[in-house]
């Protein structure tokens, strides 16, 4: 590291940057940044860095929010999935080692809390030992709503019969005129920061998410990581960030959008979100939209978690992306080739098998 390097780490570290001093990160050399983000990380996290196996069920294709950035709502039609069908899903994830259960979907006027709860509930007998790190600010935001109850109510109900923790989804960029305009039917940045607040201060923990690579600018991409930061502030309840881009294949922006940022795009993105996010822990590398290499790579740009296995993932699989499940091993291989220790995790992150 350049001795110019490590003096701006040491200015760095811990410390609240704000937005006049954060843009200028985007105007360093990438080796520059990286590095810094790199032994943030390094003093944050030490070296290990870790993975969970998990699956991504998508209980339901209808969707009233018609996201633009979407391609996996239905246009016509729509499935719900059958409550046997999901256990028996479950059941094939749990069976290969899944300790983590993410049930997301669209926003189905057709089902209600009691769908939910009694869907919750029978996981919980039938798969105790199973995570239910499910559902995602939007749905919760739509189920208060449909059910004219607060937020706070629902949150209550769903965690009395079996939800653990809420993942990040539908965070895309918390600014609102970003979101008129990729997002317009969906919940307000404002709604989505009271959701995670609430179940933070109801010891719900969560994860955060931010999705870039189409209409946002550099500020909005800061504004995203400050609310962030001032939230994990106020609640200590994030237990990692993680920042993913938009595949525009099959979308409504594709006529905008035809191609996803570069990777060197995305490295930028995520060593300057580990230097913003500093009460952050845990930064997990998105393979899923990157692919194995650059994950890999993203380990030196300051993040420390590999994400999961994804058994089953439909969302960025409808844009055209190719996908299949990570397998254990080549996490395992792909982390070890680069001189970094590995284990595997539960979601609280808790390590479960060093390898």
């Amino acid at each position: 590291m350049s001795l110019r390097s490590t003096a701006e780490t040491v200015d760095y570290f811990g410390k609240d940057i704000g937005k006049k001093e954060a843009l200028k990160l985007f105007e360093m050399d990438i080796h520059d940044v990286g590095r810094i983000a790199d032994e943030i990380r390094r003093q944050k996290c030490g070296d290990l860095v870790t993975f969970v196996i998990d699956t991504n069920i998508n209980y339901t294709n209808v969707c009233v929010s018609k996201c633009r950035f979407c391609a996996f709502y239905a246009r016509n039609g729509g499935y719900v999935l059958p409550y046997e069908e999901i256990l028996k899903r479950i059941g094939e994830a749990a069976n290969i080692g899944a300790t983590q259960i993410m049930l997301q979907g669209g926003l189905n006027p057709e089902l209600g809390i009691e769908w939910f709860e009694v869907l919750f509930r029978k996981i919980k007998e039938r798969y105790p030992g199973v995570h239910i790190h499910s559902l995602s600010p939007p749905e919760i935001v739509f189920l208060a709503k449909t059910e004219k109850m607060s937020e706070r109510e629902v949150l209550e109900r769903l965690k009395s019969a079996g939800l653990d923790s809420l993942p990040g989804g539908g965070a895309e960029i918390l600014v609102d005129e970003v979101r008129r305009r990729i997002s317009p039917n969906k919940c307000s940045s404002e709604e989505w920061l009271r959701v995670m607040e609430t179940a933070h201060k109801m010891g719900i923990p969560t994860t955060a998410t931010m999705m870039f690579g189409h209409v946002e600018s550099n500020k909005d991409i800061l504004d995203h990581l400050l609310k962030l930061r001032e939230l994990q502030k106020k609640t200590g309840g994030f237990t990692a960030f993680i920042p993913w881009t938009f595949q525009p294949g099959n979308t409504d922006l594709y006529c905008e959008i035809k191609r996803p940022v570069s990777p060197l795009r995305y490295l930028q993105v995520l060593a300057i979100s580990r230097i913003v996010l500093h009460n952050f822990r845990n930064i997990q590398a998105s393979w899923l939209t990157q692919g194995f290499d650059i994950a890999t790579l993203s380990l030196f740009f300051g993040a420390n978690d590999f994400g999961g296995t994804m058994l089953e993932e439909n969302v960025v699989k409808a844009t055209g992306k190719a996908f299949r499940p990570a397998r254990v091993d080549e996490i395992v291989k792909a982390v070890k080739a680069v001189g970094r220790p590995v284990a595997l995790r539960d979601t609280y992150y808790k390590i479960l098998e060093w390898f």
